[in-house]
């Protein structure tokens, strides 16, 4: 597996993610992306950018692409996956809705991509819709749920991104966040410097972050 090409993400993949903003469950995958510059390390710093002051954390869900492929059947989307791993989608609430919504700026800001803390090969995970998935900031448990409540499983999202991309080994697919971000919460908590971060998933380990 080489380095990403592209790291794709899914946006309202959780059902309960979409009961807490009150939005309907969608119908096709909403896909966006992050340029794998913001990648960083299981335990490296995120650092907060000057421009934001509404810094947020998104624990999800991420396979890496082990095997090339266009236009790609859900019956064999899975032979194209190499393994798993846990990430952040670090998100900046301010840019990602400025003007009518600048999603990529938004997300994509330096390390603003923590992955880790292994890729865990698909053979050693028991059901990778089935684990339970949480964050921590501070200590605080903030989100707690399961990947059962993906709306779009792996199959469906790997054959819907390959019919517009070829997708190739190393690509990482965010497969999107449970609820309980800060920008939901009342009153909304953002990420400040000097908070940890904890993302965390059943099988596949712990990242842990400092803001700087």
């Amino acid at each position: 597996v080489g380095d990403p090409e592209k790291v794709i993400c899914v946006g309202l993949n959780y059902r309960d993610h979409c009961l807490e903003q009150d939005v309907k469950v969608p119908k096709e995958p909403i896909i966006f992306s992050k340029f794998p510059s913001a990648i960083t390390g299981p335990f490296d710093d995120i650092v907060h950018p000057e421009e934001s002051s509404e810094v947020d954390w998104e624990a999800e869900l991420a396979a890496v692409i082990g095997k090339k492929g266009r236009h790609i059947e859900e019956s064999s989307a899975l032979d194209h996956i190499v393994g798993f791993t846990v990430a952040n989608d670090v998100s900046a609430r301010d840019w990602q809705m400025r003007n009518g919504r600048q999603w990529l700026l938004g997300k994509t800001f330096d390390t603003f991509c923590p992955l880790g803390p292994a890729l865990v090969t698909k053979d050693a995970v028991a059901d990778v819709h089935n684990l339970s998935i949480r964050c921590r900031v501070n200590g605080q448990l903030m989100q707690d749920s399961s990947t059962s409540q993906l709306v779009f499983k792996l199959p469906k999202l790997i054959a819907w991104i390959s019919r517009f991309v070829t997708l190739v080994p190393g690509d990482i697919l965010l497969t999107g966040t449970p609820p309980g971000v800060g920008v939901f919460r009342k009153p909304p908590v953002f990420l400040k410097r000097g908070d940890e971060v904890q993302c965390e998933i059943e099988e596949l380990g712990t990242i842990c972050n400092k803001v700087v």
